[in-house]
């Protein structure tokens, strides 16, 4: 990259903070995303554990 264009990126990443800081709100949708994929994450986790569980039950089950 050129000295051109990394000036031309920097001022677009400033001037996309800056409309950032204007909308103290902005930040709250990715928040609410990644505290909704961690859940989702621990949800399918424990679903995990419990079905290793139930399987390593069953099949000590002597018939």
């Amino acid at each position: 990259m050129t000295i051109t264009q990394l000036s031309m990126v920097w001022t677009m990443v400033r001037a996309r903070i800056d409309l950032l800081r204007r909308n103290p709100s902005a930040g709250y949708v990715s928040e609410t995303t990644l505290i909704t994929a961690l859940l989702i994450s621990a949800g399918v986790l424990v679903l995990g554990i419990i079905v290793a569980k139930v399987i390593a039950k069953a099949t000590s089950i002597e018939l």
